[in-house]
């Protein structure tokens, strides 16, 4: 294969859909749909879009579209239809296209047809035929399929990534459950997704398994429900941030307040504090043991021992490395007690856990906790594979915003309005990016913004600063902290 552009993984290249639909929500919507059009239309509309992406995809990784090697990897029903009916189009443009039916008896009847039809092949045994190909697409199951992939499918995906073949999967990666992203066993890893009508959690929850997805627009928009979860792009993220105004100061940016670190942890503290100061050109001022140490690091804060000295802020992060002791259980109800908005990190989720008179104090109130998975456990159970749905079930329960971190970070409010950003790449897996992104919020908080955008915001930046820090190559914290400003900057501008 000739050398082709690589695709960012995890991007959605479709600006401007950000509703993320569960695969109930698009059948039920899909049924509508077909009600109203002609026998076969609606699967015709999403073959069709599958192929025009097809043919990119081989422009771009292969340098030519006719004379190209594909191979269909085709299981039972629409999923496998969508893409026989491809692949007779690809026949059209030149493409040499072999269909293997992974269940001969229940294969697309009308897509086959069309593909032999076409000039293309079918068989239903697909030993040795990957060799040479240029492209695999993943036609095996749809998002009504559940579990890992059944034999033989495993050894000839395994085929095609040991032969470093690009997987195109239709719709998602087959053998990913479609709602939760889970993977229980042998499961498509696709360099590119097509999905057709609507974005489903798959695709912001298993990003990484995914590739870069395309949305193909077959008519369903208007008649989505409200989504299950919501994605904001750069655009939302640049629009949304608070950047200063001719009349603005220091104050009316929003004073942010950090009560955090200890003997033993004062790095989290330089860390949560030096974020809020790049986040936003508001004041930061910061309470507790660490002073000394943030003083040096960060002279534009205002530092104090003592939390009763601090001021008056507008909101408060809470938690890095404050201790769960008597001092940091204090710390945290004078916090509380104050009524401003305010992001709960780390020791202060263990406390919440612990004491259910911290819990009842910030229900209701503009609160976001922001646990990663073994801290979630500590106040609302474990996760399980539903990632949206603990994080949801969370902030209904504690009547507060929940910011559920991981490669997928789920942002839910106690309304329902929830936020997914998806995330291919780990290079905010690291030491310390949790006091990181902690501080980001909370100055995002004193800006004024609710809880639920606050969280989704300062992931989405929180990520972009994590990326431009690693460049291909691990960072710690302090270096994510560092490119805050080139990441806000980098959404504004658009580069």
């Amino acid at each position: 294969m000739g050398a082709a552009r690589r695709c960012a993984p995890g991007r959605i290249t479709l600006r401007g859909v950000r509703g993320v639909f569960t695969a109930q929500q698009v059948r039920d919507t899909e049924r509508v749909l077909i009600d109203r059009l002609p026998a076969g239309a609606l699967m015709r509309r999403a073959a069709f879009g599958l192929a025009v992406h097809l043919v990119r995809i081989l422009r771009e990784r292969v340098g030519h579209v006719a004379g190209a090697r594909v191979v269909l990897l085709v299981g039972a029903g629409d999923n496998g239809g969508d893409a026989l009916w491809a692949g007779a189009e690809l026949r059209r443009r030149g493409v040499a296209v072999t269909a293997v039916l992974l269940a001969p008896d229940r294969a697309h009847r009308a897509g086959s047809a069309a593909l032999r039809a076409a000039g293309g092949r079918t068989v239903t045994d697909g030993a040795g035929l990957l060799r040479g190909a240029d492209l695999v697409v993943d036609g095996i199951v749809g998002i009504s399929g559940r579990g890992a992939l059944r034999d033989p499918a495993p050894a000839l995906v395994d085929e095609a990534a040991a032969a470093n073949i690009p997987i195109v999967a239709v719709d998602l990666p087959s053998g990913v459950d479609t709602d939760t992203g889970a993977v229980v066993g042998p499961a498509v890893t696709a360099a590119e997704t097509v999905t057709f009508g609507a974005l489903k959690p798959v695709h912001v929850l298993a990003a990484a398994r995914c590739g870069a997805v395309h949305l193909v627009d077959i008519g369903l928009g208007p008649l989505l429900p409200e989504p299950r979860a919501r994605v904001l792009d750069d655009a939302d993220v640049a629009a949304g941030w608070p950047l200063p105004g001719p009349t603005d100061d220091k104050y009316t940016q929003g004073v942010t307040g950090i009560a955090a670190g200890s003997s033993t942890y004062p790095g989290a503290a330089v860390l949560a504090t030096g974020a809020a100061v790049l986040a936003t050109s508001g004041m930061v001022r910061y309470a507790g043991s660490a002073a000394d140490g943030v003083r040096a690091r960060r002279p534009e804060v205002v530092a104090t021992d003592a939390l009763g000295d601090a001021g008056r802020v507008q909101a408060w992060t809470v938690g890095p490395g404050l201790g769960t002791d008597a001092a940091g259980r204090e710390a945290l109800a004078a916090v509380i007690a104050q009524g401003v908005p305010l992001c709960v990190d780390a020791d202060a989720i263990t406390l919440l856990g612990e004491h259910a008179d911290l819990r009842g104090a910030v229900r209701g109130k503009p609160v976001i906790v922001t646990p990663h998975d073994r801290e979630f456990a500590r106040i609302a159970g474990e996760v399980g594979d539903d990632r949206i749905g603990a994080a949801r079930r969370a902030a209904a329960e504690l009547g507060v915003t929940v910011l559920l971190k991981g490669n997928a970070t789920v942002v839910a409010s106690p309304g329902g309005v929830v936020f997914v950003h998806p995330s291919a790449g780990s290079w905010a897996a690291t030491a310390g990016s949790g006091d990181v992104l902690s501080g980001i919020v909370g100055a995002l908080l004193a800006a004024g913004r609710e809880p639920v955008w606050a969280g989704a915001a300062a992931t989405h930046v929180h990520g972009v600063a994590a990326a431009l820090a690693a460049r291909g190559a691990p960072a710690p914290a302090s270096e994510i902290e560092a490119h805050i400003p080139d990441a806000i900057r980098a959404l504004a501008t658009g580069d």
